[in-house]
């Protein structure tokens, strides 16, 4: 594991969001099986940004690597995964506060993942702003 994320890519740390091809790549599945797992566990919620595009969160892309190891390697059943994902004791955590809340709580402090997470939103929200610039400017 590099000292930026759990990946080969130099600069990316291991709390920025990753785009679906991004996860895909990772995972070794193609983009259509994430966005039906989407539709078969609620608790896969990535970030959606302009024109629909999606960002996963590091829980989401660890929930991810969890379906898979049961549907792939386990040989469970999508039903099987959803009913054990209902009975187990330890639910998967809710997913991490809007920035809105995360920024409100900053009077508080942040921790280090809380404001990692953040920083990678607002990340997110500048490379948007540029290319709606672009687009803009273009136009």
């Amino acid at each position: 594991m590099s000292e930026t994320g759990d990946d080969d890519r130099p600069g990316k740390s291991t709390s920025a969001l990753r785009t679906i091809s991004e996860v895909a790549a990772d995972l070794s599945l193609p983009q259509h099986v994430l966005r039906f797992w989407e539709t078969k566990f609620g608790e896969i919620a990535p970030m959606k940004r302009a024109g629909g595009r999606r960002y996963y969160r590091p829980e989401d892309v660890a929930f991810l690597k969890r379906i898979k190891q049961h549907l792939h390697v386990d040989g469970m059943t999508i039903r099987g995964v959803q009913k054990m994902l209902r009975e187990a004791s330890d639910p998967t955590p809710p997913p991490p506060a809007p920035p809105e809340r995360a920024i409100a709580a900053s009077a508080g402090g942040l921790g280090r993942t809380d404001t990692e997470r953040l920083v990678g939103d607002l990340m997110v929200l500048r490379d948007d702003l540029r290319a709606a610039l672009d687009i803009t400017r273009n136009a």
